[in-house]
């Protein structure tokens, strides 16, 4: 009887030291807010998502395979938690799995990753940006998505068919990233792109750029800087942003701000977006936001917003999806929300 103990006591530790090697996580986000949102001359009133933080259902899982290397998996949806149906992302919004779609082996000597991920041209636009890559005021609503500047291009923010390669985080500060996406047929899917960054104290700042092939002769291109300072009384964030193809260029600019209230975050973000070629001169449109968040806890949150967006010529950005059309006038829009993340 003692040594059929021992052998179980035995087994389980074995089991145990197993198990410790390998790690799965469930993760996500579900944000909803009331918006009423005035395009031009036609007001609506509507409940959207990914107000504050994008919506998601994600899975992720680590092995540890020994040597310093580990295998990981990263697999996350997005959500329409106003209606329950998947998220749109980049054309594909009938993939379940729209947001990542990723394996990766990573080292001492950095990461190596495969699958449908956010490409290198998208993250100054997001981590320059106090609102990053949601809500009224953010400088994204300025940058056009698939099909930017006319062109054939589905990779402003993500893209399929992707070999990357992230530098290790052992560098002083130094990061890095270098992707390659096959086209596979697909026009505005083969891509080319990297960046490259300082983050150490309160500073943070980086360069990227990219470049997609498209149904013509033409590339569309992406480059842009941006970055971070923490002056621990508020955060000052901005980025800049070109992106050209064939003879249209679109340049923006955003300078945002974070200051902390208690248990709540003041933010405010201002932004530029200036057009020329192919008849798009005076196509210009300014972007103002204001913001206050309330954290709960430290993973629910209240949120108010207001974001405009003044748009001259043929220009017609919006600040949220809705009735109506902004071309060479005003959109703006006010909205209440709530967060939670798990």
């Amino acid at each position: 009887m003692k040594k059929s103990l021992l052998a179980l006591a035995i087994l389980g530790s074995f089991v145990g030291a197993a198990s410790a090697q390998s790690t799965l996580t469930i993760f996500g986000v579900v944000d909803l807010s009331v918006n009423q949102i005035k395009n031009g001359s036609t007001k609506m009133t509507s409940m959207q998502s990914n107000q504050l933080n994008s919506n998601r259902l994600g899975f992720r899982g680590v092995e540890d395979l020994g040597g310093g290397m580990t295998a990981s998996f990263w697999l996350e949806a997005g959500m329409a938690n106003d209606d329950g149906n998947v998220g749109g992302s980049n054309g594909i919004s009938t993939a379940f799995f729209n947001r990542r779609s990723t394996v990766s082996l990573t080292s001492d000597f950095g990461e190596l990753r495969l699958g449908r991920d956010y490409v290198a041209s998208f993250w100054n636009t997001v981590f320059g940006d106090v609102n990053s890559a949601n809500g009224l005021g953010q400088g994204l609503n300025l940058i056009t998505g698939a099909g930017a500047l006319g062109s054939t291009a589905i990779t402003i923010a993500r893209d399929n068919n992707m070999v990357g390669y992230f530098l290790p985080g052992n560098l002083g500060g130094v990061y890095g990233q270098f992707q390659l996406a096959a086209g596979e047929g697909v026009s505005g899917q083969k891509y080319a792109g990297g960046r490259l960054g300082y983050a150490a104290g309160p500073v943070d700042v980086s360069v990227a750029m990219g470049q997609t092939n498209t149904s013509t002769s033409d590339k569309f291109k992406m480059s842009n800087i941006g970055g971070s300072y923490d002056f621990g009384m508020a955060k000052l964030y901005g980025f800049y942003n070109v992106n050209k193809y064939a003879a249209r260029k679109q340049s923006v600019y955003e300078l945002s701000v974070g200051v902390p209230l208690g248990q709540g975050e003041f933010r405010a973000s201002y932004g530029k977006s200036v057009q020329s070629g192919a008849g798009t001169d005076g196509d210009d449109s300014t972007l103002y936001g204001l913001e206050y968040v309330y954290n709960l806890s430290k993973r629910t949150a209240m949120y108010t917003s207001y974001g405009r967006i003044s748009n001259k010529g043929a220009a017609a950005f919006t600040v949220a999806a809705g009735a109506g059309s902004a071309k060479g006038a005003t959109s703006s829009g006010f909205n209440v929300g709530l967060r939670h993340s798990f």
